[in-house]
């Protein structure tokens, strides 16, 4: 029986909805929702939807030089010579949204991640070279830009709606296995579902999305951006009517990050939590799993200061309910730093109502970082400071503390006594390593060969690193 995955796809847009309707005027106004009750209205069409939308679904081609080092053979080991290792060019295709009419589109991280080279192929055939203002694998969202040369190129507003239906009516445009863009109709099959990835609620449909499709655009019938299309659920790659989408809000937060900060940043209010099953919620005094518990708190973060506690539910942030931790963390990542949002909790057997101001993780202490250079077994190492902000950076855990391995250089000693990337130190000899530069005071102090003993944790392992190789003096 073959697997059962989630796979990523190439390009997808899923678009519903068009702004010449006679009711779109207000983009916040509610919608009438009918059932179809005579022949008639079954042969409407959604032509106007797609003419208004489908110029703003782009293509996307990505380039990646890949290294194939070759294997020793009869050839290499007769004569001891060493050939060049080969390259070949590899490619790839998606799909993307423009969002602002001055050329800001929008796809999926997975879509150009490790690209050397970006070109966008618009609807009408004309190409562009793109660059990569900012992405984030976590949410899997990227933010491209190309050069329209003043031109005001078709463009979908992103959705403020917050009205979005199971059974709502969606359309998917792309470019799936690269046979030209295409249209494909479904509806809303699900809300909310965050066991695809870490950091997202994904909007579930049944339109046929495939390999090729990833990046596109989900839109509602008033032709207003509702979720980028990222992954299918399917048992052969192909679509087995589960497509996955990137909500609005997420995408609406990334654009506007990327194009203020550079970047795109997401919010934290400083408390480690666990989604909450059934045992814990019978223990806890819940009707029934939801939330997210806090396991721990971040001293002097967002919500400590709120006067949140370990053993709190969280049960809702704003309007949105919690089900899970990954449902907490897709919240967040829709807030812009410093926004204050109220928070149901439960406490005691009881709700309890608190607000919490959401914020960027701070750089404290300082990064300071050193490349470590001396008579000593961690030569040609750089080290620095963790903290939440370089833990939300580099994708690590953000309530770490101490010391971190960030480079080794080939050759060194560092390299050839083991240490490797993502090594926090411990300590040195009896000496506790706190700072990068307490670190480095400890290496090149009064300490024998046979003293520099390093305690590390590797992934959750603690060892000592023993001294075997130390540079020239």
């Amino acid at each position: 029986m073959k697997r059962l995955f989630i796979s990523l796809l190439g390009s997808a847009a899923l678009l519903t909805g068009i702004s010449t309707l006679a009711d779109a005027k207000d983009p916040l106004a509610q919608v009438e929702r009918i059932v179809p009750d005579n022949q008639a209205q079954l042969q409407f069409s959604y032509a106007p939807v797609v003419k208004e939308t489908a110029p703003a679904v782009v293509n996307v081609f990505t380039s990646r030089r890949v290294v194939q080092r070759r294997r020793n053979d009869f050839f290499d080991f007769m004569f001891g010579s060493r050939r060049a290792p080969r390259e070949r060019l590899e490619n790839s295709l998606g799909s993307g949204v423009i969002v602002r009419g001055n050329g800001i589109i929008v796809t999926n991280a997975h879509v150009v991640n490790g690209a050397d080279e970006l070109r966008i192929v618009l609807n009408d055939r004309r190409e562009f070279e793109a660059e990569v203002i900012a992405e984030d694998k976590e949410t899997d969202v990227a933010v491209l830009k190309i050069d329209t040369k003043g031109e005001a190129l078709p463009s979908l507003n992103i959705s403020q709606r917050d009205d979005l239906e199971i059974g709502d009516i969606v359309l998917a445009i792309g470019n799936p296995f690269g046979v030209g863009q295409t249209v494909t109709s479904g509806i809303v099959s699900a809300l909310g579902r965050t066991n695809v990835s870490d950091s997202s609620s994904f909007i579930q449909t049944d339109a046929a999305v495939n390999p090729g499709n990833s990046g596109g655009a989900l839109v509602n019938l008033q032709g207003e951006l509702i979720g980028v299309n990222t992954a299918i659920f399917s048992r052969s790659g192909g679509s087995n009517g589960i497509g996955f989408a990137i909500p609005a809000k997420l995408v609406a937060r990334a654009v506007e990050s990327s194009i203020a900060e550079g970047r795109i940043v997401r919010p934290w209010i400083g408390a480690r939590t666990n989604g909450v099953d059934a045992t814990m919620a019978a223990a806890l005094g819940l009707d029934r799993s939801r939330g997210a518990i806090i396991n721990e708190i971040y001293k002097g973060g967002p919500a400590d200061r709120a006067g949140l506690e370990t053993g709190d539910v969280i049960l809702s942030l704003g309007n949105t309910d919690v089900n899970d931790d990954n449902g907490l963390r897709f919240v967040l990542a829709t807030l812009r730093p410093d926004e204050s949002i109220t928070a149901k909790v439960w406490r005691n057997d009881r709700e309890d109502i608190v607000r919490i101001k959401a914020e960027l993780p701070k750089e404290n202490p300082k990064r300071d970082e050193r490349d470590l250079e001396g008579y000593h077994p961690m030569d040609g190492a750089s080290v620095v400071n963790i903290s939440p902000a370089l833990g939300e950076e580099l994708g690590f855990d953000p309530y770490l503390k101490g010391v971190m391995v960030l480079t080794v250089r080939r050759g060194s000693a560092a390299r050839a006594n083991g240490f490797r990337p993502g090594d926090l130190i411990l300590s040195v000899g009896d000496k506790e390593v706190s700072s990068t530069r307490g670190l480095e005071s400890a290496l090149t102090g009064d300490l024998l060969p046979e003293e520099w003993e390093i305690k590390i944790d590797r992934r959750g392992q603690i060892g000592v690193i023993p001294t075997r190789f130390l540079p020239r003096q």
